[in-house]
């Protein structure tokens, strides 16, 4: 047969005819299940009754959990002995000799407005909290880069522990960092790096990986020893991917703010989470808005010192930047105007409050012909939600089985579906079957219409500058605001329950899709849709005949961004009603419970394992069989 994908599907429904007498049941085996709950319980004990005995903690965590908090400590107290004046000019004359005056100013204005909204304070504490565990990740993820980067072997190895650190759910990880740490600084700390360290791992690896032969052959024929190749050429050369392995995982620690205040972080995170307990919206906003400050300030600047022709600055430069900071900190300190002046505040809650109040009364269910956001969260749910999940519940276990293995294989090659099978698989053998296919229901839904209103903004974007310099600002507040903060608002459209929890997740993915959709049309070869436009295309001829073929690679990027994404926050969805694994997660962290936390975190794992191999094309290697 010449269509290979014909023959994988006619080759696995004669697998199944075998089998198919063997099969029986809807639901999951019984007997195919492994409790995990008693041996996590043990551990969960013992680690409690020895916390405070076993050389284990008194003399390796225990160490750990002191260099943590001295660490944060050390820099919070710089940056109060700085003040307010200190830390925007430190700020602005990074900024401007990284990147420019323009981009100064626009840092000395973030801080500025920090102060504005009455969170300075708590902006510092953040800022200090964020350092030490940026620091502690950068320092993870180089040893792990530099393994992986030199070593094809460790490279293989480390790739699923990357992987279940990024997918597993920080609400997962957060009970046992918390049984070893306690609450406070250092598990927030800890927990930060867990979730922020693999992307600086994955782009050192990357790097070095993507040397250039030619200059590491004219090295070694000097004589250089490997680790002067290393120091000199590979090291280098990664320059690029290494400040981006820099920039992304800041992003990813400041998205940790919020999630770490639940175990003592404190901060702006903790001033979120608390407003939001108390169902403050404006108080939420007001801190939410300084840690997306702080993210787009710093993404810039990491952003404009890994851009391609960026120069670094020369040592005297750096030299006036540390004497005008010192300069103006010891003015402050003089004039006794360390802190920010309380008159100096701007109040935000009480309007963004009436402004909920209104949305809430107005929107929810007081809208004429097509009816308020609590209908059609109504209909979403009778008519996509319930269908899909009780879709999925009524199959057979092995049917389902089969649709990934088909859906993997076609795509890929047959270690793909088994690893994609293994892992769904895995999830019944876990005993959260029935709760997986809900969660998993809720994922697709939550990626079809990230899909489709990503794809749609995505091609309105590359086709004009002007929507795309509109959009920027918009996905990266989006893109940077904490979770917990436009939770509330949703909940008050669209109430609470599975709807939302979708709602949130779509919110929450769609700025990646539209990113990635965008760069990938724009990145098409201009020679393309110019040879294109002579042949007469029109401008919708070009782009569905030329543009999207051509970005296939780019857009299937989107679809597995989009998936692991929405997959990133089906935890907040079981907060306001989703229920299924991520409530599980959330219950396991709030009731100590680690086995039913640690099982469903896992459960989400495979689950996004298994997506990502069914969305993701595995290129076949020459010579091998699919």
């Amino acid at each position: 047969m010449r269509n290979r994908a014909v023959g994988k599907l006619l080759l696995l429904a004669l697998v199944t005819a075998v089998l198919l007498p063997l099969l029986h049941g809807r639901a999951w085996p019984h007997h195919l299940t492994v409790s995990l709950t008693q041996p996590l319980t043990d551990a969960s004990n013992w680690i409690i009754d020895n916390r405070d005995t076993h050389p284990l903690f008194l003399y390796f965590f225990g160490y750990i959990s002191n260099a943590v908090v001295l660490s944060v400590h050390a820099v919070y107290v710089t940056l109060l002995a700085l003040g307010w004046p200190g830390v925007t000019a430190l700020g602005a004359l990074v900024a401007w000799r990284v990147a420019g005056p323009r981009l100064a100013a626009g840092t000395a204005a973030a801080f500025l407005a920090c102060g504005a909204l009455g969170m300075w304070e708590a902006t510092m504490q953040t800022l200090a909290l964020m350092v030490a565990a940026v620091l502690a990740s950068v320092l993870v993820g180089l040893v792990l880069g530099l393994a992986g980067g030199l070593s094809a072997r460790l490279d293989r190895a480390l790739r699923p522990v990357l992987d279940t650190m990024q997918v597993l759910p920080a609400f997962a990880y957060l009970l046992p960092v918390v049984l070893v740490f306690g609450i406070g600084v250092p598990a927030a700390v800890l927990a930060t790096v867990v979730y922020a360290a693999p992307p600086m791992a994955r782009l050192t690896a990357l790097g070095l990986r993507g040397a250039d032969p030619e200059v590491l052959e004219a090295v070694e024929s000097l004589g250089a020893t490997r680790r002067q190749r290393l120091l000199t050429a590979r090291i280098p050369l990664a320059r690029k991917e290494l400040l981006l392995g820099l920039n992304q995982t800041i992003m990813m620690a400041l998205s940790m703010a919020v999630i770490a205040s639940v175990i003592g972080a404190g901060g702006l995170g903790d001033r979120v989470y608390q407003a939001l307990s108390t169902v403050d919206v404006g108080q939420a906003l007001a801190a939410g808005i300084p840690i997306v400050l702080l993210a787009v300030v710093l993404d810039r600047v990491t952003g404009a010192a890994g851009a391609d022709g960026a120069k670094a600055p020369r040592t005297i430069g750096w030299l006036y930047a540390l004497a005008v900071t010192a300069a103006a900190a010891l003015a402050a300190r003089l004039l006794g105007a360390l802190d920010w002046p309380v008159g100096w505040n701007v109040e935000i809650a009480a309007p963004v409050n009436r402004a909920v109040a209104w949305m809430t009364s107005h929107l929810y269910s007081g809208v004429p012909v097509v009816g308020g956001t609590a209908d059609w969260a109504a209909h979403f749910t009778t008519w996509v939600l319930d269908p899909v999940r009780d879709g999925l519940q009524w199959l057979p276990w092995w049917s389902l089985l089969l649709i990934v293995a088909a859906l993997a294989w076609v795509i890929g090659t047959w270690r793909t579906a088994l690893t994609a099978v293994l892992a769904m698989a895995a999830i019944g053998v876990l005993g959260v079957w029935e709760p997986s296919l809900d969660t998993l229901s809720q994922v697709l839904a939550a990626v079809a219409v990230t899909l489709v209103l990503g794809f749609a903004v995505g091609i309105a974007a590359a086709r004009s500058d002007r929507v795309e310099r509109a959009l920027r600002p918009v996905l990266d507040v989006f893109q940077t605001m904490p979770q917990f903060v436009y939770l509330i608002p949703v909940v008050a459209l669209f109430g609470v329950g599975r709807a939302p929890a979708v709602a949130a997740a779509v919110v929450y993915a769609l700025p990646a899709v539209v990113r990635i959709t965008t760069q990938g049309l724009r990145q098409v070869d201009p020679a393309a849709l110019e040879s294109a436009r002579s042949l007469g295309a029109t401008g919708r001829q070009q782009l569905w005949q030329v543009q999207i073929p051509l970005a296939r690679r780019a857009l299937l990027l989107a679809v597995n961004q989009g998936v692991v994404l929405v997959l990133a926050v089906v935890i907040i969805g079981g907060l306001v009603g989703g229920g299924a694994l991520g409530y599980n997660v959330a219950y396991g962290l709030a009731q100590g419970d680690l086995a039913t936390g640690l099982v469903a975190g896992a459960a989400i794992v495979c689950l996004g394992l298994m997506l990502d191999r069914v969305t993701q094309p595995t290129e076949r290697r020459p010579g091998k069989g699919a």
